[in-house]
């Protein structure tokens, strides 16, 4: 379908793409996977015409018809049902030129090609699209204008999909989408019937939706076969035979060396060392592996660990301008409960993410918090709050009035802004960059609570990683909301489902939501509820029966949570024995100071077996959080 040809491609000075060449497949969604900068969307503009590369080609087949969501429908009075119909120019050209002809064999012809391209059932097509996205059937016969900005993104995505194009093109469409948008657009995705090409990030869609995966590293372009594990496993391996082919050649390369030097002059060894001399001319060097390497994300925890319950609501109501959004919550947050929220836009999430932060207060009902208790509030639209014209080391001084100036570089390095973009305004800093300065300004002090909403926006897949080993190691509470299904799985011990103006927990796991999100008899169902929270007053055999279904999910969260536990004596048991192993390294070691060698040998035995006591113990209990979280019946 697409053919790329030695292209190469510069901005600024910067080589992005280097004399690249590849073919994307003809049928099936193809992940489009490469660090923050790496020149992705640039390549998208450069297919789309927008831009011209410096040298190369790019070729497709003739008439094809290429699809991207430039930006978001125009805020009019057309209804979001026809913006998405309008997206398909052939049919609204025929339907316009069938209400004026008049010439019988030509009218014939219009009804013909209507019906060959499936005119007649489009309007089902567009509204099943669009209910897929979160719209429901009133909204859909709405105005445009009725929407905001995030939500007129998703009707332009919905007449992207809708037009069908033979190439389409999505650089990070489910920043834009919730969790069920997303599940919604992985599943469509995955049986696209043309070609697609996904800029993405995120892991359960590049698992789930794709087919193989195009990567784009020091300008040149790879296509794996598969989703994003196994190319990550892909790689690994390709990255290993590298380096042993190296080190295989550089030992070669070095013995050759050595014997040209020592011989060239001697009568009887010219001719072999002239000989080894060619074949080192001849040698094509393999390139060293240079990883990129992901800077740490940093969440301080606690200094010290409060008495719970952190936060405590009792048939609590919150909205806007005297209208509540959410009604007789019930509900209680400890020092260690790891909540994520699921639901779709505009059930409430937010909403209750800013009356736990502070930032709304209660209606009604009685609200307690303890008194020294901190809360730290991520949301995307605070990226807005940074000041442009500040350095991301302005802001951090802010926070250390009494610090020098080397120990303010110091910590704003640790933020992963380094010493070429501390000194960089926040208006020309990437969006993940502001997303780690804003994360690591929330969570300065150490905060009890940490509200995280999609923090994941603008995170490539290392950082994404790079947080969640961040919120693993991190000792307080979490509520979060996020469209990364990776994220959600791994950081949180509960779920809280968010809709009908209320909240239950949902009793299973991600794969269980996820048929829960697609299975359209299953949206129509009641979420089993547990103790609390509880929404409204209800009868008594709702309660038993969510009080019930909870039990599988309270069975689940401390399995998971001694399992991270688990994991982080082992990382730190690990960390420990690299300095032991390092210590032991030291020559003078063995000479001066005998009985700190015993002390280290015996520390290295002890390290040893707490490891594989943990890890046995880590076996056992993944074991039974795997059984415990497997689908019954």
């Amino acid at each position: 379908m697409l053919h790329i040809n030695d292209l190469t491609f510069r901005i600024e000075g910067r080589t992005l793409i280097d004399g690249a060449t590849i073919a994307v497949p003809s049928k099936g969604a193809t992940g489009f996977v490469g660090r923050n900068g790496s020149g992705k969307t640039s390549l998208f503009r450069i297919i789309l015409g927008e831009w011209q590369a410096e040298s190369g080609t790019i070729s497709l087949p003739k008439r094809a018809k290429i699809g991207a969501v430039a930006q978001e429908a125009p805020a009019s009075e057309t209804s979001l049902l026809d913006v998405v119909l309008e997206a398909d120019l052939e049919r609204t050209a025929l339907f316009k030129e069938a209400d004026t002809a008049t010439d019988p064999h030509r009218i014939a012809e219009i009804h013909l090609r209507l019906a060959d391209i499936d005119a007649y059932s489009a309007e089902g097509r567009a509204s099943s699209i669009l209910t897929g996205l979160g719209f429901d059937f009133e909204t859909q016969k709405g105005p445009c204008s009725a929407l905001s900005g995030g939500w007129r993104m998703r009707v332009a995505l919905a007449a992207t999909l809708f037009s069908a194009p033979d190439l389409l093109l999505l650089d990070e469409p489910t920043n834009y989408l919730d969790l069920e948008g997303t599940m919604w657009l992985e599943n469509y995705l995955a049986r696209y019937p043309y070609a697609a090409l996904v800029i993405s990030h995120d892991r359960e869609l590049l698992n789930r939706s794709v087919q193989n995966i195009m990567h784009l590293e020091g300008g040149k372009l790879t296509l794996y076969a598969g989703g994003y594990d196994r190319f990550e496993r892909q790689r690994s391996e390709q990255q290993a035979l590298q380096l042993k082919l190296k080190k295989k050649q550089d030992h070669a390369r070095r013995h050759m060396e050595e014997f040209v030097a020592r011989f060239r002059a001697q009568a009887n060894k010219a001719r072999q060392a002239q000989s080894r001399l060619k074949a080192l001319e001849k040698m094509q060097p393999i390139a060293s592996i240079v990883e990129e390497r992901t800077i740490p994300i940093e969440l301080p925890s606690p200094e010290k660990i409060l008495a719970p319950p952190l936060i405590n609501l009792e048939n609590v109501d919150v909205g806007y301008n005297g209208v509540p959004v959410l009604r007789n919550l019930t509900l209680q947050i400890g020092v260690d409960d790891r909540i994520a929220l699921l639901g779709q836009n505009g059930n409430g999430k937010s909403t209750l993410a800013k009356l736990l932060s502070g930032r709304l207060d209660a209606m009604a009902g009685r609200s307690k918090r303890h008194r020294k208790m901190t809360i730290a509030y991520f949301a995307q639209h605070q990226l807005d709050e940074l000041n442009p014209e500040e350095t991301a080391k302005e802001h951090v001084r802010v926070l250390m009035e009494n610090a020098t100036e080397a120990q303010v570089r110091a910590r704003t390095a640790r933020i992963g802004l380094g010493a070429d973009k501390m000194d960089t305004k926040v208006g020309d800093l990437s969006g993940g960059e502001k997303a780690r300065l804003l994360l690591a300004l929330a969570t300065f002090n150490g905060p009890d609570l940490l509200i995280l909403d999609e923090p994941t926006n603008h995170l490539d897949v290392d950082a994404r990683q790079a947080l969640v080993q961040a919120m693993l190691e991190y000792q307080g509470a979490v509520v979060l909301i996020s469209h990364d299904q990776h994220f959600v799985e791994t950081c949180a011990d509960r779920l809280w489902l968010v809709a009908d103006g209320g909240i239950v927990p949902f009793d299973g796991d991600m794969q269980e939501y996820r048929r829960f999100v697609l299975d359209k008899t299953g949206r129509k169902k009641k979420s089993k509820t547990g103790n609390a929270p509880t929404n409204g007053a209800q009868g008594k055999d709702k309660v038993a029966e969510r009080r019930h279904g909870a039990l599988g999910r309270e069975k689940l969260a401390p399995l998971r949570k001694d399992v991270r536990n688990i994991e982080l004596q082992v990382s730190k048991l690990e960390k420990d024995l690299e300095k032991i192993d390092a210590a032991l390294a030291n020559p003078k070691l063995y000479e001066k100071d005998p009985v700190a060698l015993i002390d280290l040998g015996k520390k290295r035995s002890d390290n040893q077996k707490s490891t594989k006591e943990l890890l046995e113990k880590w076996l056992t209990l993944s074991a039974e959080l795997e059984e415990a979280a497997a689908p019954k019946g």
